[in-house]
């Protein structure tokens, strides 16, 4: 039995969408169900955030999580597959009337995505300094907290809401099929038999 490990919300629910395509029959979490077994996987139902350290730990062999949440936490996984759900990008925000000055010694950023903001300031040879928060992350800049932020944006509508810009873009996230590294070589066959009918369905669905 495959152990997968999905991220609770809207991802869990379009890649057991995908299950039901691959195998014919209804997959979904009932009520507040943390674990569902069926058709011979066991489902956990965890934050997005906790997906890759269930992986990377072995209590699940497989998982879908954000290519941002991986990067972030520099984990040793396998990375099999682009789900191509739960599309969005990381970016900097600032406020309306300000743009990025480059040339400065440091930035000071409010993000709760300590290592991918720290790799991209240090790939602009900048100096940056952190302040991690972990929700309302668009008020820094206002109150005068930090000068920008790192943040996940879909539409940007967040942004603009409160004042604030894109003012680059850092990279490209979607969920991701991964896998834990000892899972892959004892349990392959059935991974890479798994991946293969995943992958004709991504495909298809475009």
């Amino acid at each position: 039995m495959l152990t997968v490990a999905l991220p609770k919300g809207r991802i869990a629910e379009e890649t057991l969408e995908i299950f039901a395509e691959v195998f014919g029959t209804d997959f979904a979490f009932s009520g507040r169900e943390l674990i569902m077994e069926k058709a011979g996987f066991r489902f956990l139902n965890v934050r997005n955030q906790d997906v890759p350290t269930y992986v990377e730990h072995g209590a699940a062999d497989i998982g879908v999580v954000g290519l941002d949440v991986i990067t972030e936490k520099e984990l040793d996984i396998v990375r099999l597959l682009d789900m191509r759900l739960g599309r969005c990008k990381v970016a900097i925000g600032i406020k309306n009337d300000e743009e990025i000055d480059w040339s400065r010694p440091h930035i000071k950023v409010a993000t709760k995505m300590v290592n991918i903001t720290r790799n991209y300031f240090a790939s602009k040879a900048v100096g940056v300094e952190i302040v991690k928060l972990y929700g309302s992350i668009e008020l820094a800049p206002l109150v005068g907290l930090a000068d920008a932020i790192v943040d996940i944006v879909e539409t940007g509508t967040t942004m603009r809401e409160n004042g604030l810009k894109v003012a680059e873009e850092i990279m490209d996230s979607s969920a991701h099929l991964i896998a834990n590294k000892n899972s892959f070589y004892a349990k392959k066959k059935e991974i890479l038999a798994l991946y293969k009918l995943l992958e004709e369905v991504v495909e298809r669905r475009g």
